[in-house]
């Protein structure tokens, strides 16, 4: 027994440690209506993580400088005559193509392929936990000091920009923080899931949610319960961490959604 905590336990708290960016960026997103953007950003770490195992670097430094650079592209391409969603079709396609074919020719990143397309809790150790600590704690720093501005340019971009907010900024901020969960998310559920982790919570919120505040709430409490029921029964079950936290999230939303359907009809 106590083999099995010292292994779940770690991943348990990363994930649940996760969660609050999960919650509030994944609500953003939805408002926003940058879903696809999630996608494009993790797409491009199989890149990254190519680059990095090209050079020999820590994975952590290829995926960053490749989410960096996305955010860079996307924002030299912002254009009103190109819609965002091609754009990030676009992007999400030449990414991920780049990142498998990167990695075919590198025959030491081959057997691990599997765990970087749909993550490896589980190796989160002891020591790697004060790390992403602090890094959530200064994403969520940085999301509290932007989040009026960020709900404002949500709810209405022009009344927000005619109140002083710049609307540039803001974009830029959200991509950034948007990035640096890519990179935290990639260890967790793996660069093809890492949309799933940030959508499914705040859609599911949605139904259940009155106002922004209780959206959030209920999309930490979403996706606290995928990663706890999620992670355990992985471990149970003797399948993918990444999977079947994405797969419990999505049997919550059904199970909520068919029980309201289901009330509206009677």
């Amino acid at each position: 027994m106590m083999e099995w905590l010292q292994l779940l336990l770690p991943a348990w708290i990363m994930g649940s440690l996760l969660v609050f960016l999960t919650a509030p960026l994944g609500c953003l997103m939805l408002w926003r209506r940058m879903s696809f953007f999630a996608d494009t950003m993790a797409h491009g770490t199989l890149l990254g993580v190519a680059i990095a195992g090209a050079l020999s670097l820590p994975l952590w430094t290829g995926v960053t400088l490749i989410a960096l650079l996305l955010v860079a592209i996307l924002w030299v391409l912002h254009d009103p005559r190109l819609p965002n969603d091609a754009l990030l079709a676009l992007c999400s396609a030449t990414l991920l193509c780049s990142g498998l074919l990167f990695i075919q020719h590198l025959p030491s990143l081959r057997p691990e392929l599997l765990s970087y397309l749909f993550g490896d809790l589980l190796t989160i150790s002891w020591a790697d936990l004060p790390i992403f600590a602090g890094v959530i704690i200064f994403a969520l720093i940085v999301l509290y000091k932007s989040w009026q501005a960020q709900i404002q340019i949500a709810i209405d971009p022009d009344m927000a920009v005619s109140e002083g907010i710049s609307a540039k900024w803001q974009r830029l901020i959200f991509m950034l923080l948007l990035a640096l969960f890519t990179v935290l998310a990639l260890r967790a559920v793996g660069s093809l899931l890492m949309g799933a982790l940030l959508v499914i919570p705040a859609l599911t919120a949605r139904l259940l949610a009155n106002s922004p505040k209780q959206m959030v709430l209920w999309a930490f409490a979403i996706a606290q319960v995928g990663v706890t029921v999620g992670l355990w029964s992985s471990a149970g079950l003797n399948t993918s961490t990444g999977l079947t936290i994405v797969l419990t999230m999505a049997i919550l939303f059904a199970v909520i959604f068919a029980v309201q359907k289901f009330k509206k009809l009677s």
